[in-house]
């Protein structure tokens, strides 16, 4: 039972991460992209949107004018009342030079007033494109998908964490479990309980 527990905690420890990493900077963005309205002098109190933008979308690029991040939606909604901001179907693409491309896809998304903290809902899959060679512990850096129906990520603190179930799928195997806390800072990943799943270590990368 020990052996097998160390399989998973070394399969998840590293995998989901990589998926996090990128999003350091995902507050500071979409803030910069969508600026708030003057506040209204009629009805600014109750929780109404006093933007809306379809078929949003907004992408960064670095120095090099290579794209960094793109942003789409079918409708983003700003509410002036809480600061808050609405994503409906959210698509973001998150591009490193020389490491794999991070994408992440929800029904719904929500960015906090404080800019803290965002909340992915409904069908939410986070993937990580497959790249050479071998993660920590010699583990297949194929591509790595984790998927769940809710997914709240504070980046400045490196955190991810849900309390629903949890699928993560990678070349050697799915594991799947109830809740989840992620911490990039520290690199691990916590299956909080219900974990199973079928693991190949010797399996190659597809």
């Amino acid at each position: 039972m020990r052996s097998g527990r160390s399989l998973y905690d070394r399969a998840v420890a590293w995998s989901p991460v990589l998926l996090l990493g990128s999003l350091a900077a995902l507050t500071y963005w979409l803030d910069a992209q969508v600026q708030s309205a003057p506040p209204r002098l009629d009805g600014a109190s109750r929780h109404d949107p006093d933007l809306f933008v379809d078929n949003f979308r907004a992408v960064t690029y670095d120095a090099e004018g290579r794209v960094r991040q793109s942003l789409s939606a079918r409708r983003a909604k700003h509410f002036p009342d809480d600061e808050t901001i609405e994503f409906e179907a959210p698509s973001l693409t998150l591009t490193t030079p020389g490491e794999p491309a991070i994408t992440l896809v929800a029904d719904e998304g929500t960015l906090a007033g404080d800019r803290e903290r965002v909340t992915f809902r409904g069908n939410v899959r986070a993937a990580r494109a497959a790249a050479g060679g071998t993660g920590p512990a010699g583990a297949p850096a194929g591509p790595v998908t984790l998927t769940t129906d809710l997914l709240r990520v504070t980046p400045k603190a490196g955190r991810a964490e849900t309390d629903r179930p949890v699928t993560i799928e990678e070349p050697r195997g799915i594991i799947r479990g109830v809740g989840m806390e992620l911490d990039n800072q520290a690199r691990t990943v916590r299956l909080k309980s219900s974990v199973r799943g079928t693991l190949y270590p010797d399996r190659p990368p597809k």
